[in-house]
């Protein structure tokens, strides 16, 4: 298994512990949680259940269908012909029948997998299952129930911080994260997959480091060729994954697709009262939870931008996926055309990855910290934009440090080694300038530039103090 280290360790500490353990895994859709549980607990399980997914269960009965798949897998675990359950409490009552009949002293897991779906509307799901933990299995040493699930929003307000019976009674929470660039790197060399470094950066500007998408590509195509195949060609396979991926994981899936679209339009993002007025969508609660479940989902990030007070909160489209989705896939949805092969060097794909490959640069804040030598340094980063009537600048981004130093960040996506031109390097000591006049007296600037390959010598490429390329962001 590629990376997840630190989650098979402590899967594997749960397991052999000697108290019940409840743990929660989530993150976004196709990350790999479902794998990573089948890989650690193969041979271990004494009975696994997923819920249906609500685009199988809409509609009338909903609650009905989701008891009759949960007493078929009762089934195929072992459990004696009997009648279905009528409610959850029966359908957790008979696997803890089933369990006490199984239980021959050794661990048992009990893996119940995509946990949000099965709590459909008025179907009194959470209020049997606290009862399951709470009355019976939280009393048994030698039980381990795993839950797990792409409705981050939903594993987080009724499990993780549940304020009800639930309380406190998740003993280990782990959330999966994307691959990094090196774990993409690595994942490729392990399945044959022959890419450089640049374009290895492109695919996670595309699939952002989701293992599931990763897995599609053929070893036989190359990026632009498997681009083509799995977004533009006909009947290509992630043609309609954008509407899947939130009809998955959100209640309310168009909504979130609203929400998310209209981040998309400035790559900044945008206050909360300019979401409000844009989508249309109250100030209030309804816009807060959406927010707070999109946040939980890795979709999007919230931040303060550089010299503003800390009540200026800026919410961001930042998923590599949607980002490229919305770019290129939803403009181009009849092309079923290689379009991808054909326009490489077009200005709007050269501008797509400029913007793409700072938005990868944020996503790998810990690496970039590690490649300066400050990971044990309080930062916060962001992108600086000054506009007025007088003057305006732009810089990629600040990283403002607890030690008094203030990174100035340029990020360039370039094929070879970038050069610092007269006209550019003139236009470097503007961007300091203006950037000195924000800071304070014991505050310094240190310039730093990431790009690919790094930087051509001449004699203006000294001015920058550090220079971070793809070697350092794949460690």
């Amino acid at each position: 298994m590629i990376g997840r280290k630190k989650e098979i360790d402590e899967l594997n500490r749960l397991y052999n512990s000697d108290k019940a353990q409840l743990v929660a895994v989530y993150g976004r859709r196709r990350v790999g949680k479902t794998y990573l549980i089948d890989e650690v607990m193969r041979h271990r399980l004494a009975f696994r259940h997923a819920g249906l997914s609500p685009a199988e269960v809409s509609g009338k009965n909903m609650m009905k269908k989701q008891l009759q798949h949960f007493y078929y897998s009762l089934q195929l675990h072992g459990l004696k012909k009997t009648k279905q359950p009528v409610s959850w409490l029966e359908a957790f009552y008979m696997l803890e029948q089933f369990l006490e009949e199984k239980d021959n002293g050794q661990k048992q897991v009990v893996f119940l997998d995509e946990l949000p779906w099965m709590d459909t509307p008025r179907s009194g799901f959470l209020i049997a299952f606290e009862g399951f933990w709470n009355t019976w299995a939280c009393h048994r040493p030698n039980l381990m129930v795993i839950v797990c699930g792409s409705a981050n929003s939903w594993i987080l307000d009724k499990l993780i911080n549940n304020h009800g019976g639930l309380y406190n009674r998740v003993t280990y929470e782990i959330k999966l994260e994307p691959f990094t660039l090196s774990e993409c790197k690595e994942y490729y060399e392990a399945n044959h997959i022959r890419m450089s470094d640049y374009d290895i950066a492109q695919s996670y500007m595309i699939f952002g480091g989701i293992p599931f998408y990763l897995s599609n590509l053929q070893t036989n195509l190359s990026l632009a060729q498997n681009v083509d195949t799995l977004f533009f060609l006909p009947n290509a396979k992630f043609s309609d994954e954008f509407k899947r991926l939130f009809a998955s994981a959100f209640a309310n899936p168009d909504m979130m697709e609203n929400i998310v679209k209209v981040l998309y339009q400035r790559n900044a993002g945008y206050t909360r009262k300019e979401l409000s007025e844009k989508t249309g969508i109250s100030e209030g609660g309804t816009l807060t939870e959406a927010l707070r479940a999109l946040l939980a989902g890795d979709f999007i990030e919230q931040y303060v931008p550089f010299g503003e007070s800390e009540r200026t909160i800026m919410y961001k489209l930042t998923d590599p996926f949607c980002i490229f989705y919305l770019h290129f896939v939803e403009k181009k949805r009849h092309a079923n055309q290689p379009f991808w092969q054909e326009s490489l060097q077009s200005p709007e794909i050269v501008s797509w990855r400029g913007f793409a490959f700072e938005n990868l640069c944020f996503r790998h804040i810990r690496q970039i910290k590690m490649a300066l030598g400050i990971s044990s340094v309080k930062t916060t980063q962001s992108a600086w934009i000054k506009k007025d009537d007088n003057e305006g600048t732009q810089i990629d981004m600040i990283i403002s440090r607890a030690d008094n130093v203030v990174n100035m960040c340029e990020i360039k996506y370039y094929s070879d080694e970038f050069e610092v031109d007269k006209a550019y390097y003139r236009t470097l000591l503007h961007r300091q300038e203006m950037l000195q006049k924000k800071l304070g007296r014991k505050e310094v600037i240190h310039p730093v530039l990431i790009s690919t390959f790094g930087i051509r010598s001449n004699e203006y490429s000294s001015y920058f103090m550090n220079v971070i390329s793809l070697t350092e962001l794949m460690p």
